[in-house]
């Protein structure tokens, strides 16, 4: 059940980026329905995997690609319009990816490895498209605040890409076998 909540998120990102893409208020109607259903099935899947017993990472990986790729064409629409800047979408892939990558091959048999600041901007993710909507519905107002918002997560992005980045090469200094670790690096005492 929970994995088809997850599949139900995938099969709206297509419909949800053409949506994003057109500037006018009818698209925006339907765009935020479909927003509010992928936000739900996001809220609902893991509760729902976890009490029928069913959790597992690639049910995690599964949930976190489907918000990416949904997060991520929406981005790309609103970028397509000129709402947000093009690096923002660019760095989200890139943000996830770097997840994927500390999480499987850079530690391998581990869980997804999540950090505080990360999960955040997973979750402040959609703000930006329901500010997109909320403006082509009539509320204009928030214009200045939503281009705040993307440029703080922006910036937010890359601090948690270089706090993961960070802890990444510190771990590989001290790993056994390594050079550091071989000749006793003294900044890992």
């Amino acid at each position: 059940m929970a994995n088809t909540l997850t599949t139900l998120r995938l099969l709206l990102i297509v419909p949800f980026a053409l949506l994003m893409a057109r500037g006018d208020a009818g698209p925006a109607a339907l765009a935020a329905v479909v927003l509010a259903v992928a936000i739900a099935t996001d809220l609902l899947d893991g509760p729902v995997a976890r009490s029928r017993g069913t959790a597992s990472a690639a049910g995690a990986l599964l949930d976190h690609t489907a918000d990416c790729l949904f997060v991520a064409a929406g981005l790309a629409a609103c970028a397509v319009r000129g709402v947000v800047p093009w690096i923002f979408p660019a760095l989200v892939v890139a943000a996830f990816a770097q997840y994927v990558a500390d999480s499987y091959w850079l530690h391998p048999g581990r869980i997804l490895r999540t950090s505080r600041l990360g999960r955040w901007n997973g979750i402040l993710y959609f703000a930006p498209l329901a500010g997109d909507i909320l403006i082509r519905l009539g509320a204009s107002a928030l214009r200045p605040l939503l281009a705040l918002l993307v440029w703080g997560l922006v910036a937010s992005t890359l601090v948690s890409m270089g706090e993961r980045l960070r802890a990444v090469m510190g771990s590989s200094r001290g790993a056994p076998g390594s050079l550091a670790a071989e000749r006793g690096d003294p900044s890992r005492r």
